[in-house]
């Protein structure tokens, strides 16, 4: 039991769904994370009431999950947002769910629930259609996937406000950075949009989303993945503009990692809504002394690897030392706490233990290291240098998650739904994204064919994609076209380096230290190349390839 709640919760196990077996009872599965705010609110109002509370405990078997600290289960039995609330039968399928209950519609639901069940019992469950086994249907590689995402991009874009969609809005960074190539305009209303809707002026860093199409209502919750890939887009966007109106926020988001999420070794994963308190509505001074909000410190792999690789990119823009500081920082923690022989583990805190080799964190860590080759330089984390450490992750996750051409998210072992197998699209993209990074450079094509295959096994469905997915165009783009290569003589840090850090093209591949003469930059697009020694003439350089 919990000090909110006067429910008897489990926690996911073995033991907790033998329970439900030998007491032949369904199981109520609520989903719920710190940083939300409906769920804190769903225990004050719902899960307090004593006579639901007597209900859940003395005919099913509660279990909690938090979703940040168990992404295989979020995956799985996520209602479409949070809390999710489930009730499935003893083998794990679901019987029916949704997000937030009220008191009212609790009871509804728990009588809805004993009617099926005493009707149906443990054959009341569903298996979710992305669980039946089916692979996902493969095609080839074309131009028009990207032409079709692009196309995404124009139709279900917000004319009137910004971003995409007519309903709540989700401020979807990778969406941005796959238009700010494509649809420059549209990305940066956007970005407009998002700061405008979305920024904490007082404290930095970005709400999870808007309640409403106007950016006008946000749920005033702050996570570390959501805010690492919007200052990467932000950064992104002043690369492309040179304009303080996307360099302040991304700087601003920046400062809010430092200041209210490093933990002393990495950054937390979350800050939520304040316990009975508007804190978000305060001004400095008012926050300074009204009670802070709820925070989760706890250091996960992918969300810090998402933080290293957007405060690498600003640091390449901008020269700014405290990103690349705690970047590395953060990096360091990450190989040497969460990585063994190229095995992730999701986190280690408190004497918990997460999951190891999840499709996300291997991504995630992939990506964080070739970004560190490309702005450090050829240094070292945990004895090995960045490309080392970047291979032995991606060898980890090839071997034990690549299957039928592509990556499943985890191991399928586990009670309920976990056991099997699941290939999420955007896990995969990212993973594509990264194993390209690292082909071209370690110059191992087998990295880039592993890339290929994944994005193929789901071309056959090119034209259902979204714009939520957007990315997966970006990187068939990437593997259908030539990328721009930017080699230095010089060691990280040069002023040619420097230049090539901040060249238009936020896809580009920049290799410091590479095998060329000191003092010199070599620009490539297949096989046309050119030379510069001064970075106005690199500039010049990538222009002609371009």
């Amino acid at each position: 039991m919990t000090d909110e709640t006067r429910v008897e919760w489990r926690q996911w196990g073995a033991d907790a769904f033998a329970e439900a077996t030998a007491m032949d009872k369904p199981i109520l599965l609520s989903l719920t994370a710190t940083w939300c705010e409906d769920c804190h609110e769903m225990d004050a109002e719902t899960y307090a009431e004593p006579r639901i509370a007597a209900n859940l405990n003395d005919g099913f078997v509660p279990i909690r999950v938090n979703v940040d600290r168990h992404p295989r289960i979020r995956e799985r039995y996520n209602m479409g947002g949070f809390p999710s609330t489930v009730f499935l039968a003893p083998d794990g399928k679901p019987i029916t769910g949704a997000t937030f209950i009220g008191p009212d519609g609790m009871r509804q639901v728990i009588d809805r629930v004993r009617e099926v069940w005493e009707k149906k019992g443990a054959d009341a469950g569903r298996l979710p259609r992305a669980l039946a086994g089916d692979l996902p249907p493969a095609g080839e590689l074309s131009s028009q996937i990207e032409a079709h995402l692009a196309g995404q991009v124009e139709v279900t874009y917000d004319e009137a406000n910004g971003g995409w969609g007519d309903a709540a809005k989700f401020p979807l960074p990778r969406t941005v950075e796959f238009a700010l190539k494509r649809d420059q305009s549209r990305a940066l209303r956007s970005l407009d949009a998002i700061r405008d809707g979305l920024f904490d002026p007082v404290e930095g860093g970005f709400f999870r989303y808007a309640d409403d199409p106007r950016w006008s209502k946000p749920n005033r919750e702050k996570t570390l993945e959501s805010n690492a890939a919007l200052l990467r887009a932000f950064a992104n966007g002043y690369r492309y503009t040179g304009e303080d109106a996307y360099l302040d926020p991304a700087a601003g988001t920046a400062r809010f990692l430092v200041d209210s999420l490093w933990t002393g070794t990495g950054f937390g994963g979350s800050m939520g809504p304040a316990a009975g308190t508007d804190y978000y509505l305060l001004g400095e001074e008012g926050r300074a002394s009204a009670p802070g909000p709820r925070t989760d410190l706890t250091v996960y792999a992918g969300g810090n690897a998402l933080a290293v690789d957007a405060l690498l990119v600003l640091a390449g823009l901008t020269d700014d030392e405290q990103a690349r500081e705690f970047a590395t920082r953060a990096l360091d923690r990450i190989a040497e706490d969460l990585v063994d022989d190229g095995v992730v583990t999701h986190f280690h805190s408190g004497g918990a233990v997460g999951e190891s080799l999840l499709l996300e964190d291997h991504a995630r860590v992939v990506a964080a290291a070739c970004r560190a080759r490309q702005v450090l330089g050829d240094d070292t984390v945990a004895g090995e240098t960045y490309l080392e450490f970047a291979t032995a992750v991606a060898d980890a996750a090839i071997e034990e998650l690549f299957e039928d051409g592509s990556f499943l998210d985890g191991p399928a072992t586990g009670e309920g739904l976990l056991s099997l197998p699941l290939r999420p699209l955007d896990g995969n993209v990212e993973m594509a994204n990264a194993l390209i990074d690292l082909a071209l450079l370690t110059g191992t094509d087998d990295y880039r064919d592993v890339a290929e295959q994944t994005i193929c096994a789901f071309a056959g469905a090119w034209d259902r994609i979204g714009v939520q997915v957007a990315e997966y165009g970006a990187v068939a783009a990437r593997l259908l076209r030539d990328p721009l290569v930017v080699e230095i003589g010089d060691e990280a840090g040069s002023d040619l380096h420097r230049a090539a850090l901040r060249v238009a093209d936020h896809e580009a591949l920049v290799v410091p230290a590479a095998d060329i003469d000191a003092g010199t930059a070599r620009v490539s697009v297949g096989s046309d190349t050119h030379e510069a020694t001064t970075p106005d003439e690199l500039m010049d350089a990538v222009s002609s390839v371009t």
